[in-house]
């Protein structure tokens, strides 16, 4: 597998595609930290490490719903860097998700985390994905 991060996002979108109320995923340092700050802003329900036959384990995600109309709290996952065609910015070129209403997460030198706050720490890195 070339892209184990677009392979989570579309993990993930399929899940909110078919109504699944929980999706497991391959585990790795960066796909366990994209999974904590989707769950810390909201976007997933509740989330678990476990521990299987592979080396790095796994993580069970358990999908956001509402519950009147049964609407995913997730909109879109988008990948923004590719192996490809990596993407980078700086701090004062960081990118507003839907106008501040989504999040962009950032791979940077101080570890994952929001667009929001690579702004307030005055640091830049790789665009993974926008959340909205």
């Amino acid at each position: 597998m070339t892209d184990p991060i677009a392979d989570y996002l579309t993990r993930l979108r399929n899940a909110i595609l078919a109504n699944h109320r929980v999706v497991e995923v391959p585990a790795s340092n960066l796909k366990k930290e994209i999974t904590k700050i989707l769950f810390e802003k909201g976007y997933i329900l509740n989330y678990k490490f476990v521990e299987n036959d592979t080396p790095s384990g796994a993580i069970k995600i358990a999908l956001k719903y509402d519950p009147v109309d049964k609407v995913n709290a997730i909109k879109a996952l988008k990948r923004v860097s590719r192996p490809g065609l990596r993407h980078y910015v700086g701090y004062k070129d960081m990118p507003r998700v839907l106008n501040g209403l989504g999040i962009a997460i950032l791979s940077t030198s101080r570890g994952v985390m929001t667009d929001k706050e690579a702004r307030v720490q005055k640091v830049g890195g790789e665009v993974l994905c926008y959340v909205y």
